[in-house]
């Protein structure tokens, strides 16, 4: 039986739900891209760490850390290649920072002042906020 996987630390979820190519009719297979993917291209390309450097970041090993990059620029040329959509959704992570999500107009956004209570949405000022939950954490607290 292999080990189970350990939980990545990711810093933010995307700002997004994912992207969709124009002029293409509607896909019904989209690539997901698990959010330990979408951290380790946001360190690797775009905040240019290397790749040992991002491993210590998100508190896994370098080969891990490898082998999830590959995993998701793998996924990014199959979108790109075949007109794909792309979805950013689970994985096995935790949040550097705490997030809350909006019922009112479904935005996200963090509270980085911790000692201060959160008590409206930082967009639209609604008071019908709750604190973001990975998708899988929800699907273990319905049970």
């Amino acid at each position: 039986m292999p080990r189970p996987k350990l939980r990545r630390r990711v810093n933010n979820p995307p700002h997004f739900k994912g992207y969709s190519p124009i002029g293409l009719k509607e896909a019904n297979n989209p690539v997901v891209i698990n959010y330990e993917e979408y951290e380790s291209i946001r360190l690797s390309d775009f905040e240019l760490y290397g790749q040992a450097e991002a491993s210590v970041i998100m508190g896994i090993s370098r080969p891990t850390y490898t082998r999830v990059y590959e995993s998701a620029r793998r996924k990014i040329a199959q979108a790109f290649i075949l007109g794909k959509a792309i979805v950013f959704e689970g994985g096995k992570v935790y949040f550097d920072s705490e997030w809350y999500s909006c019922n009112s107009c479904g935005c996200l956004f963090n509270h980085p002042a911790k000692e201060l209570e959160i008590k409206y949405c930082s967009l639209c000022g609604s008071d019908d906020i709750e604190q973001f939950k990975e998708e899988s954490e929800q699907n273990t607290n319905e049970k």
